[in-house]
C-alpha cells in the first residue's frame, strides 16, 4: 500500500510539474498584457490597462501580418486536407502493389527535417521567380506537411467500414457519389483533426516565411512578433504579451470549434484493426 501511494504521489507530482510548465507562462501572458510596466516577473498589474492591446490591434502592420498568416495557414490547410483525403482513399481502399513502398516514402518524408532542405528550396524559388509570394510559400508549406496529413488521414479512413460503400454501390451510386455521401460525412472527425494539425503548424511557422518572403508587407504574424525585441536588448514585455495573446486566438478558436470532432478523430485513428 505504501509503495502504491508513493507511486501515485510521484505521478501526481510529475503531472503538477508539467502543468506548472504550461500554466505559469500563460499566467504571465495574461497578467503582463494588461500591465503598462510589465517585466519578466509574474505580478498583478498595479493599474490594469488595455493600452497594450490598443497598440497591437491599432497598428496596420500588425493587422496585415495577421491577415497574411490567415492566408498562409488557411490555404495550406485547405490544400493539405483535400489532397491528403484524395491520396488516403486509394491507400486505404485498394490493394496496390506499390502501396507498402509508398507508405515507406511517406514515413521517411515525415522524418525529414524541413530546415535541411530550405537552402535548395530557396535557390529553386529564386530560379523560378516565385519567391516573395504568399501563395507559392503557402503551397510549399502545404507540400512539406502533406506526408503527415496523408499518414493521419489513412489511419482515420481505415476505420470507415468498406461495407457501407459497397451497399451504396449496390443501390446504384457511383464511386464518387459514395465517397461524397458516405465516406466524407463519416470522415469529418478525421478531417477536423488533420485540419487543426496543419493549421497550427502553418500558423506558428517562422522559418519558412522568413526565408522565402523578403517584403515586410508580406510578413506573417509569426515574424512580426520580433518587432518588440529591440537591438539594444530591451523588450517591450507588455506589448509582446498582448501580441502573443492575440496571436493565440485563431488556433484556440479553431480548436474549440472542432474539439468534439477531434476527440472522435483520435478515437478513430487509434482503433484496433
Amino acid at each position: 500500500m505504501k509503495r502504491k501511494n508513493a507511486k501515485s504521489a510521484a505521478q501526481y507530482g510529475a503531472l503538477s510539474l508539467v502543468f506548472a510548465c504550461f500554466a505559469l507562462p500563460l499566467l504571465w501572458l495574461a497578467l503582463a498584457s494588461f500591465d503598462p510596466n510589465a517585466d519578466q516577473i509574474i505580478k498583478i498589474p498595479g493599474k490594469p490597462t488595455l493600452a497594450n492591446y490598443v497598440s497591437v490591434l491599432g497598428g496596420p502592420e500588425n493587422l496585415q501580418g495577421f491577415l497574411n498568416s490567415l492566408l498562409l495557414a488557411g490555404l495550406q490547410s485547405v490544400v493539405d486536407v483535400a489532397v491528403a483525403f484524395l491520396a488516403a482513399y486509394p491507400l486505404s481502399r485498394f490493394q496496390l502493389s506499390w502501396k507498402r513502398h509508398f507508405l515507406y516514402v511517406i514515413v521517411f518524408m515525415t522524418a525529414l527535417p524541413l530546415n535541411a532542405i530550405m537552402i535548395p528550396v530557396f535557390k529553386l524559388f529564386i530560379s523560378c521567380g516565385i519567391q516573395n509570394n504568399l501563395v507559392t510559400t503557402s503551397l510549399f508549406m502545404a507540400a512539406a506537411n502533406l506526408p503527415y496529413g496523408i499518414w493521419m488521414m489513412k489511419n482515420f479512413m481505415d476505420d470507415v467500414p468498406v461495407s457501407l460503400e459497397e451497399a451504396a454501390w449496390v443501390d446504384g451510386a457511383g464511386k464518387l457519389k459514395a465517397m461524397r455521401k458516405i465516406v466524407v460525412p463519416l470522415m469529418v472527425p478525421g478531417l477536423c483533426t488533420v485540419l487543426i494539425y496543419v493549421f497550427t503548424a502553418a500558423w506558428g511557422n517562422f522559418f519558412v516565411p522568413f526565408i522565402l518572403l523578403q517584403d515586410a508587407a508580406k510578413f506573417p504574424a509569426s515574424i512580426r512578433i520580433y518587432q518588440y525585441f529591440q537591438l539594444n536588448g530591451l523588450v517591450e514585455y507588455g506589448k509582446l504579451a498582448a501580441y502573443s495573446v492575440v496571436y493565440m486566438v485563431p488556433s484556440v478558436v479553431l480548436y474549440a470549434l472542432t474539439q468534439q470532432f477531434m476527440s472522435k478523430g483520435f478515437a478513430m485513428g487509434g482503433a484496433d484493426r
